[in-house]
């Protein structure tokens, strides 16, 4: 495989999470397109590969989108002169990191489908469990496909199911009944934006307004952004639909097959390590439950020492947390490069041992002489924890306790986050002794995986990746995609 020049930090041994989504429709029949902007800077973190706006006048011609995708960062590929030209006062807006499907301007999003009733804009997080299968099936029938990625595969199963459906929610219900996975979903029609989660609830969605507009969004903190007022989450197996004359109309039935009922287990890393600090997700704080999991930490598991500090930016809300429960005083042991995104020009492998560096550099002053504690949300395949642990005794720490506000990873993700086969996971076939050694750790402990529930207020969890148990059967073939490893 050809190397690429611009590629994920894979060095970061951080978790990515595919996508984030962002739909508005404004009832006042204002431009849409720089409040989807700011609606996707909110929600970079959740994505930096590629980003996209797909908006539409509904007092225009109808089916007319306009569209503009690219590769990188938001404030790369949006310009004020080209948001100026996206006229219209519905739209929908993405940013994505890619777990199935190749980092390509074909794979960005929204999708936007021309067919025999129309036009739809689609923006999706999360991972189908079937799409090969159902990939196959619309193949055979002559389906021709411009991306590699899943989001194509309901955009399809939509379309084909409005030509025998009365309204396009009717048609997005029909899909939900054949696909099989995470997902949650905008979709636009000429005069109509639909939201949809899967029935576990694995991906987040919330409905926000403003004034005369209605907005879709990942995370909450997306409202806030455009001053929006936060309504409510979209309910796991819920289709929302938004328009003038209804305002928002709920169906929480028609995506199930007889029989079947909605099974809330959101994505608990959602709340540990991808949600930004500020956001709510299905009525609970994201800073709180990660001020929590530091509690628990120092809870079970105590050490005596000078400092706790925090691998930004995750690990520190957590070492806050753990600082309030222990007592022991925290502190800022790294300073963070915010010029450097997840992406960055790495054109050579030797260039691998100093990535961590130009990130993240130690505050010598702060750690010298000091026993220092230092959380972290997780450990994936151990290559960055040791880096960090040897930059902070290099500094002069005289004790480095590591604390993760996780449990080990011993089992693969099919939900549309990249941790890897068990194979690549330092957890696995190794103790929590033996993991320290590799990190060169004086002292390494994890979050008890009783805990998870605690820090989400008893909301109802998957819990997969530690345990090996889903709360859907895996599929049979790798659905993932290749990661940059």
């Amino acid at each position: 495989m050809n190397e690429r020049i611009h590629v994920q930090e894979d060095v970061s041994d951080k978790l990515r999470e595919e996508c984030g989504v962002f739909g508005i429709y404004d009832f006042s029949g204002e431009d849409v397109a720089s409040s989807i902007y700011y609606g996707l800077l909110a929600l970079q973190h959740r994505g930096q590969e590629s980003c996209g706006i797909a908006v539409s006048d509904t007092q225009g011609p109808k089916g007319k989108v306009l569209s503009t995708k690219g590769m990188g960062l938001v404030n790369e590929v949006f310009s004020a002169e080209g948001l100026s030209s996206l006229k219209g006062d519905i739209g929908v807006g993405h940013v994505r990191y890619s777990t199935a499907g190749g980092s390509t301007i074909e794979n960005a999003q929204p999708l936007v489908l021309n067919y025999i009733k129309g036009t739809l804009g689609l923006a999706h997080n999360g991972n189908l469990l079937n799409a090969p299968e159902l990939r196959r099936e619309l193949a055979r029938d002559g389906a021709i496909f411009q991306t590699t990625i899943d989001s194509e595969v309901i955009a399809y199963h939509i379309a084909r199911a409005r030509v025998h459906t009365r309204s396009v929610e009717e048609a997005v219900a029909a899909a939900m009944k054949k696909i099989k996975g995470a997902y949650s979903l905008i979709v636009m029609s000429p005069r109509k934006l639909i939201g949809a989660r899967d029935p576990f609830g694995f991906k987040p969605l919330c409905i926000g307004k403003r004034d005369n507009a209605y907005i879709l969004a990942s995370e909450s903190c997306a409202l806030d952004t455009i001053g929006a007022e936060f309504i409510r989450d979209v309910e796991p197996g819920e289709i929302v639909t938004i328009t003038p004359k209804n305002g928002i109309v709920s169906d929480r039935s028609q995506c199930l097959k007889p029989g079947e009922k909605e099974l809330p287990a959101r994505c608990i890393f959602e709340y540990i390590y991808f949600g930004r600090p500020d956001s709510h997700m299905d009525g609970v704080g994201v800073y709180n439950s990660r001020i929590l999991a530091g509690r628990y930490l120092a809870m079970d598991s105590p050490v005596d020492a000078d400092m706790v500090v925090g691998v930004p930016e995750s690990g520190n809300v957590a070492a806050l947390g753990y600082s309030l429960e222990s007592g022991i005083p925290y502190g800022t042991a790294f300073v963070k490069n915010g010029y450097v995104g997840r992406t960055f020009i790495k054109p050579k492998q030797s260039s691998r041992e100093s990535s961590v560096q130009v990130k993240l550099n130690v505050l010598k002053d702060a750690v010298a002489g000091k026993r220092i504690i230092m959380i972290d949300d997780s450990i994936v395949r151990g290559t960055t924890s040791d880096r960090i642990v040897r930059m902070l005794r290099e500094a002069g720490a005289k004790e480095v306790h590591m604390r993760v506000s996780s449990p080990p990873f011993l089992w693969p993700c099919y939900f549309g986050t990249d941790i890897p086969e068990r194979e690549q996971l330092i957890a696995y076939n190794r103790s929590t002794e033996d993991i320290r050694k590799v990190i060169g750790a004086d002292s390494l402990g994890y979050l008890k995986i009783e805990r998870l529930e605690q820090m989400v207020d008893g909301l109802p969890i998957c819990k997969g990746c530690f345990t090996g148990k889903y709360p859907v059967e895996p599929p049979q073939e790798d659905i993932r995609g290749e990661y940059d490893k």
